[in-house]
This record gives structure tokens, sequence and C-alpha cells, in this order.
């Protein structure tokens, strides 16, 4: 039971120091679908948005990249 709780705080503690980071992914990711999906490439023989996962992870990069430039400082 003790190592089930320690798990669990070092796994919440992770997540709450990386907030910004993973929803800089998440954004990014969901961002570089949506741009697939309504903006994509119609012949299919676009590098990045031919392929949806290609375009979903090349979002989720540039989210990554984004939200960490403009992550505050840490103490």
């Amino acid at each position: 039971m003790f190592i089930k709780n320690c798990m669990k705080n070092k796994i919440l503690d992770f997540l709450k120091k990386h907030r910004i980071t993973i929803i800089g992914i998440v954004v990014g990711a969901i961002g570089g679908y949506a741009y697939w999906h309504f903006i994509g490439c119609a012949s299919g023989t676009c590098p990045i948005t031919g392929n949806p996962y290609i375009s979903t992870a090349y979002g989720a990069v540039l989210g990554l990249l984004v939200f960490n430039s403009v992550k505050p400082k840490q103490k």
C-alpha cells in the first residue's frame, strides 16, 4: 500500500511540474490533426500534411516548443 501511494505521489508531482509541457504537446497534437483534417493535402503527396500521423506528431513537437518557450521560470 505504501509503495502504491508513493508512486501515485511521484506521478502527481511529475504531472504538476510538467503540466505546461504536457498541455503544449496535447494542444499541438490536436492542432496538427485538425490541420490535416481541414486543410491537409488532398493528393497525399505532401510530406507533412498528407499523413495524419505525421501531421499530428509535427503539431505535438511545435506545441512542445511553443509552450516551453513561454513557460515561466521555476524557482
